[in-house]
């Protein structure tokens, strides 16, 4: 039995499928197909079931994967006890929103840029449901979002941290009126709203819809940036996240309207994939952000170097 063996074992149990394992691995797929068969061989049990050109993992495979993973994470850990702690140098690729991205990645970046420069790091903005699915498929070493609170048993949760959704306008727009107020009464404002596919305005949506009402955006925008830009200079209202208007909040420049029938809660979210080898340069960026981990393994990805996660 090979290390490349289980490598290539554990990416098509998570991937189910030969090609996009030797896609993936760089191998070709009657490669894959060999070593999957002479694993098989040694162990004298079928590990997956072939149905078309699909594939899923037998009972005894399922339990052969979870040994074969700790093995992986021994070995691999093994070689990152001989590395110093400070050379950073692997890859990162960070899947966020784009409200996460404006607001809290400076400060993180600016820290890797100043203490470890050797460290490339790129950041893909995308909708949740993208991030998802690329989370799934390797394409990304973290997920960063905002959400309801998610469970997966395939991924490793690391930050779960509460964050309300308000809705703010500028004083000068709202003058003396009631900061108290009920969604039903502020339907004539002028609102400026992020896309449909955010998930908090998805809740508004829900609820607005429940409510028989309907709310015609002014204008929508994923950059929130552009949205608290246009609450200062010309009124409205809008929906965001309690981190995008802290700052203008603290400053006055604009405050929170009371909405009484509608209170949203939901949490920024740190995930890995529970069969990735999480490296130092993903336990860094999870702590400048004020996330734990589950637990000490150093690394890259279980499936081999971490040098191929996420490029």
């Amino acid at each position: 039995m090979e290390f490349r063996q289980l490598k290539t074992f554990v990416t098509a149990a998570r991937l189910e499928s030969f090609s996009k394992t030797a896609e993936l691995l760089g191998y070709s797929q009657s490669a894959v197909t060999v070593q999957i068969r002479l694993l098989e061989e040694e162990l004298d049990t079928r590990l997956f079931d072939r149905l078309g050109r699909k594939i899923a993992l037998t009972a005894q495979g399922q339990r052969f994967l979870e040994q074969s993973q700790l093995i992986l994470q021994d070995i691999n850990q093994a070689k990152e006890s001989v590395r110093e702690e400070t050379d950073l140098k692997n890859p990162l690729h960070i899947g966020t929103l784009e409200s996460l991205c404006f607001a809290k990645l400076p400060p993180v970046l600016g820290y890797f840029r100043a203490n470890h420069p050797r460290v490339p790091i790129k950041v893909t903005t995308a909708p949740p449901g993208k991030l998802y699915e690329m989370l799934e498929q390797n394409q990304l070493d973290l997920i960063y979002l905002l959400d309801r609170a998610r469970y997966n048993k395939n991924w490793i949760k690391a930050m779960d941290r509460r964050e309300s959704i308000v809705f703010v306008t500028s004083p000068c727009y709202w003058g003396d009126r009631p900061k108290s107020i009920c969604l039903k009464d502020m339907i004539g404002e002028p609102f400026f709203l992020t896309e449909k596919n955010e998930n908090y305005r998805k809740e508004l949506d829900s609820f607005l819809e429940t409510q028989e009402l309907e709310l015609i955006p002014s204008v929508e925008i994923s950059n929130t940036d552009f949205i608290i830009k246009m609450l200062k200079e010309n009124g409205g209202i809008s929906y965001l996240p309690g981190f995008a208007v802290e700052e203008s909040i603290g400053r006055g420049e604009l405050i929170r309207l009371d909405v009484r029938d509608l209170d949203v809660i939901m949490y920024q979210q740190i995930f890995y994939h529970r069969c990735k080898w999480k490296t130092q340069e993903m336990d860094v960026f999870i702590s400048r952000l004020g996330g734990v981990s589950e637990d000490k393994t150093w690394g890259g990805d279980i499936y081999g170097d971490p040098v191929k996660t996420g490029q």
